[in-house]
């Protein structure tokens, strides 16, 4: 004998696939589904219908009106069958259209288990058209869930596509955060951000990711040549979408390195004003350090931190021992970061190792500083992570200090160590 089918595969087969015993007609986009109003009443939409005095209530055939473009037939088809059967597969490469259906027809279990297939399967292909579905279907979980992977994977996942699909807005949010997980230092972000530019200007262009930054310096070159001298890029009727995006880069921490300093000159993305406030700003506090005995924050000022910190990260690609150094000038604090036998160690040095710049012989100084550690799968999704929180650290000098000690079972490699820190107090007002 042949077994039985289940319950549930029998309801599924005979009543939606096959339409036995209908007693409603659905047509939408061209297609017809026999169905039966106990069944369509789980949708909050036909519940509403059938119950309310809506002319619907009676009638055998419905013509459903479809306004929302992302919604076909295959979306309803899936939708509607979720309300005769106890799972529903879902597709990752369907989810957006699946999601656009459940909504239309106010499915919560539906809705809530395309949220969770889209936080699962965050990729750099899927996390824009995701992050702006879930705006618009108000999926907040799944918004912050993109942003989250946008802010730890920005710098690592870069390609031709992502920079495309990213918007002004979105960008902005990244770089506006001190959660973005910059690898190396600032300047980074500003180059991500020239070929991201480059990108939302020409999105024809479309060669390998290699050659981006090469084609965007000779773009812009050939922009600057047309306004001659004395128009900053941003400044144009072109580059003026992008100001609030790049008004969010830590300029205090590019201008601090000589190469740096030289590329954003020669530029001229940026509005001149914008660099002689930060060129003012840094040697007023460089001021502060030398001759007003600043030895660095005191306390914890969580808002300078998020909104004014240098950002900068280093990538671990095995297990071994690392000591390195963070470009730029930090005010005579020469601080070396070492990673060996799952410690992280911080260390001021002044004259133990050699040092290309000036050396602070102040006999304490100190940071404030956040330390994140994480490592990630292929697909940008978080393993595990550890951070130190917002911290201050008072360093004698040539004093090392261990700030994190790591649990080998968190250890998976590639393993990204991410900083913030300030190494001068905030300028105090003149009225205080």
């Amino acid at each position: 004998r042949k077994k039985l089918k289940s319950t549930s595969k029998y309801i599924y087969q005979t009543l939606f696939l096959n339409g036995e015993n209908s007693d409603i007609k659905i047509c939408a986009l061209g297609e017809e589904w026999n169905l039966h109003k106990i069944y369509l009443c789980q949708s909050g939409y036909f519940s509403s219908m059938f119950s309310g005095s809506w002319k619907e209530s009676s009638m055998n055939v419905i013509e459903l009106e479809i306004p929302d473009q992302n919604i076909d037939v295959e979306a309803l088809q899936v939708a509607f069958g979720s309300l005769y059967r106890d799972d529903v597969l879902i597709n990752p490469s369907r989810v957006v259209a699946l999601l656009a259906a459940a909504c239309m027809l106010q499915l919560d279990g539906l809705i809530q288990q395309c949220g969770e297939t889209m936080k699962e399967t965050i990729t750099a292909q899927t996390v824009c058209g995701y992050y702006n579905s879930a705006g618009t279907y108000g999926l907040d979980s799944v918004k912050k869930k993109c942003l989250e992977w946008l802010l730890n994977n920005l710098m690592t996942h870069q390609s031709v596509g992502l920079f495309k699909e990213l918007s002004i807005n979105l960008m902005k949010q990244l770089i506006s955060s001190s959660n973005l997980f910059v690898l190396q230092v600032e300047m980074d972000v500003y180059t991500a951000l020239k070929k991201w530019m480059f990108l939302q200007l020409v999105p024809s262009w479309n060669g390998s990711f290699k050659q981006v930054l090469a084609e965007a310096d000779a773009w812009f070159a050939e922009r600057r040549r047309e306004f001659g001298g004395d128009v900053a890029f941003l400044e144009s009727a072109q580059g003026s979408a992008f100001v609030p995006v790049f008004a969010h880069l830590r300029l205090q921490y590019i201008i601090s390195d000589l190469a740096s300093a030289r590329i954003v000159e020669r530029d001229a993305l940026l509005p001149s004003e914008w660099l002689s406030s930060v060129y003012k700003q840094q040697w007023f506090a460089m001021l502060r350090a030398e001759q007003d005995n600043d030895i660095g924050p005191q306390e914890i000022n969580k808002e300078e931190l998020e909104g004014n910190s240098m950002r900068c990260g280093r990538k671990l690609a095995k297990d071994g021992d690392y000591c390195w150094r963070w470009t730029g000038f930090n005010f005579g604090l020469d601080l070396l970061v070492t990673y060996t036998n799952r410690y992280i160690i911080f260390k001021r040095n002044t004259l133990n190792q050699p040092c290309s710049g000036s050396v602070s012989l102040q006999p304490r100084r100190s940071i404030a500083f956040r330390l994140r550690l994480a490592s990630f799968d292929c697909s940008g999704k978080m393993i595990c992570s550890r951070t130190t929180g917002y911290q201050i650290l008072t360093l004698e000098k040539d004093q090392e200090q261990i700030v994190m000690n790591l649990d080998s079972r968190l250890l998976t490699f590639p393993l990204y160590i991410c900083c913030n820190f300030l190494y001068t107090s905030p300028e105090k007002r003149a009225d205080s």
